[in-house]
């Protein structure tokens, strides 16, 4: 379909513990085989050099890729949350000429700014992702299955999809519910922890019989780079949400969950790729010390081994 002046296309059919010291050890080997620094055995000396606190550098990349959304509307006053709200605007980079066409007479609202330029937007009762293709972020990847996954897991509904050779753009339904993130969640974070529990769960839980084939290998969760080592033996397999951070979770007024956004690296695998995820998230949205409580209203023990493992997999490969 056409809106405005921008070509869109529909939906497409698809074929049917917090600190571990072997995740450290594992941590610092992916930093050195991305070139970001030399491995050493002595992880405390490597983080002195580097000037990074031990507590802190296992959440850089977490901060990069989940807090670096800047979440725009939702309150995050407290120290140390509030300098990942400081930026609430676009400053000085416009909103791209595409949005204000998609919007038509709509004012778009600035959502989230991720730190590599991609940029959502509310559009009334719809959302618009609007990504550079220098981000290396294939929206085109997500819409597949957002379209696979509509009617098997509350997610958003693909509206449309539209590209042009500076960027990519997802249009899709707003799904109810508020990011389970912020002042908020953080004052009711027993409520908020126990959906995002319950929605790796639902996650978890779908069939996977008729998941495309051609996904495997597409997302992280399906690599094995020979530097980690052996992958311990699989806890499933089950579909795998592939970006399990906390503001990814949808909930409630009354703090139920309510669904799930950010599917790009949907895929098969082990659950603790998730879980892994998702509970070292918890550190930065809530403050460290409650990963336990994730756990245990996953229900589940925590494993040290496969915790270790996928979070050195997705700091890599992610």
């Amino acid at each position: 379909m056409v809106i405005g002046r921008v070509p869109i296309e529909g939906p497409e059919q698809v074929e049917q513990p917090a600190s571990l010291p072997a995740s450290d050890v594992l941590l610092e080997r992916a930093r050195h085989d991305r070139g970001l620094g030399a491995f050493s055995p002595d992880l405390e000396g490597t983080v002195e050099e580097l000037g990074i606190d031990l507590q802190v550098r296992g959440h850089v990349r977490m901060l990069a890729r989940s807090f670096a959304h800047v979440i725009i509307g939702v309150p995050m006053t407290d120290d140390p949350f509030a300098q990942f709200a400081a930026q609430r605007t676009l400053g000085d980079q416009p909103i791209p000429e595409v949005v204000v066409e998609l919007a038509v007479d709509i004012e778009p609202e600035l959502v989230w700014r991720n730190d590599l330029g991609g940029l959502t937007f509310r559009i009334g009762e719809r959302y618009l992702k609007w990504n550079p293709r220098a981000t290396g972020i294939d929206l085109k990847r997500e819409r597949r299955r957002l379209v696979w996954l509509a009617d098997r897991h509350p997610a958003p509904r693909v509206v449309g999809y539209g590209e042009d050779e500076d960027a990519q753009w997802l249009l899709t339904e707003a799904v109810p519910g508020e990011l389970a993130v912020g002042d908020r969640w953080r004052a009711r974070r027993p409520e908020a922890i126990a959906a995002i529990a319950a929605g790796l769960r639902a996650i978890h839980a779908v069939r996977i019989d008729d998941i495309p084939a051609s996904w495997a290998g597409e997302a992280w969760v399906g690599r094995q780079p020979g530097n980690l080592g052996p992958r311990p033996p699989i806890d499933g397999p089950v579909l795998v949400h592939g970006d399990a951070c906390a503001p990814n979770t949808l909930i409630s007024d009354e703090g139920a969950w309510t669904g799930n956004v950010d599917f790009g690296d949907l895929g098969i695998g082990d659950r603790w790729a998730d879980l892994a995820v998702a509970s070292l998230s918890l550190d930065w949205n809530f403050g460290e010390g409650h990963q336990q409580e994730l756990f245990d209203a996953y229900g589940i023990e925590p494993d040290p081994e496969r915790i270790a493992y996928y979070r050195a997999l997705w700091e890599q490969e992610s």
